[in-house]
């Protein structure tokens, strides 16, 4: 069957071994649509990003552009404005027709640490082509924040898709007829359905949060244990607007509430780059049941990772800044997001990773 596979189904791939892992595979590491990536033991430091290219290996790119090598055994800071590449554990051997697309983890985007998987022969990141044979490697530049990672860690995600599973736009709009896809406003259905920026304000009139440029070492194990204001401005809209600084990096949030019903997952794409000089979203899943009634939802507006780039730019409340395309699940999965399982940001508002204590 065409579509994206769910969580039964990715535990068939790694009982006939199309998925293997130097390490047995862990609870929680099979999510409803996807499967989380594992870091290994080391980490290279290398001079620039790339990828293999055709016939060309990451084992002899690293040759060519490591300057040096870290063990992660314990725990090694990646530094801000550096490029790493790191071996995962996990390694595939797809099967003829299926292929894999990964992508950041929420936290991981929204601590804007960019991490992409790249391939032996690969020309894209992130997108693996069907059939692949070989091991996996995450690149990692941390942007804002410097952080503590450790093998084992999960920063990354990968999902698999047989066949041709996007919504046609009429496709969605049927859908959205009968699930309600999005609340909050109208839906604006064109290659995806759009989403918009929230900037009325809040309790305490909060719209957002803006990275500060100089912060300690964030430990990714650490959960709950740092205060927001160490790494965090607050922002507060001016009449519904923002204005965003190039080169700083922004936590805003969706005004749409975004429902993902059983039978399909979602890909947030940003929105055409004519519409201004930002850049949003890095970690873009959304799995089955996120913000559905049926998981237990009611709506979960999306946390948007905004990136400003080479002018000043102007967002207004309501302004349309990014897409989810929605795709067909193979199967229903047969646990849901949020149903069950520990999943960190259902019915979630504006909200920061998990790293940092509630506000």
């Amino acid at each position: 069957m065409t579509g994206v596979l769910a969580s039964q189904q990715i535990e068939r791939l790694i009982a006939e071994g199309a998925l293997s892992a130097q390490a047995e595979f862990v609870d929680g590491q099979v999510q409803p649509a996807s499967l989380d990536l594992r870091l290994g033991t080391v980490a290279y430091r290398v001079r620039a990003s790339f990828l293999a290219g055709q016939g060309r290996s990451v084992a002899d790119r690293i040759a060519e552009f490591e300057m040096h090598r870290i063990e992660l055994g314990s725990g090694a800071v990646l530094e801000k404005g550096c490029v790493y590449l790191v071996p995962l554990m996990e390694q595939l051997a797809l099967p003829p027709g299926v292929q894999a697309i990964a992508n950041a983890k929420s936290s991981t985007g929204r601590l804007d640490l960019l991490t992409r998987v790249i391939t032996d022969g690969g020309v894209e990141f992130d997108r693996i082509a069907p059939g692949y044979h070989g091991p996996l490697y995450a690149e990692i530049c941390p942007r804002s924040f410097s952080v503590l990672a450790r093998p084992g860690m999960r920063l990354n995600q990968i999902r698999f898709r047989r066949g041709q599973s996007v919504l046609t736009d009429a496709e969605l709009r049927a859908l959205h007829n009968a699930e309600t896809l999005v609340g909050g406003g109208p839906a604006v259905i064109d290659e995806g359905l759009g989403f918009s920026v929230d900037l009325e304000p809040g309790p305490g009139g909060l719209v957002g949060y803006r990275a500060r440029p100089h912060t300690g070492v964030i430990d990714l194990d650490r959960i709950g244990a740092y205060a927001p204001q160490d790494f965090w401005d607050e922002l507060r809209a001016d009449k519904g607007r923002l204005i965003l600084d190039p080169g700083a990096f922004y936590i805003l949030v969706s005004r749409e509430a975004v429902h993902i019903p059983p039978g399909y997952a979602a890909e947030m794409a940003p929105y055409l780059a004519m519409v201004g000089e930002f850049r949003v979203h890095y970690a873009g899943f959304f799995d089955p049941g996120f913000g559905h009634a049926a998981a237990g939802g009611a709506g979960a507006r999306g946390v948007l990772e905004v990136r400003c780039h080479e002018a000043p730019f102007v967002l207004e409340h309501g302004q349309i800044v990014g897409r989810l395309v929605y795709e067909r699940m193979s199967e229903v999965p047969a646990q849901l997001y949020g149903s069950g399982i520990a999943s960190n940001y259902q019915g979630q508002g504006l909200k920061l990773s998990k790293h940092f204590q509630s506000t």
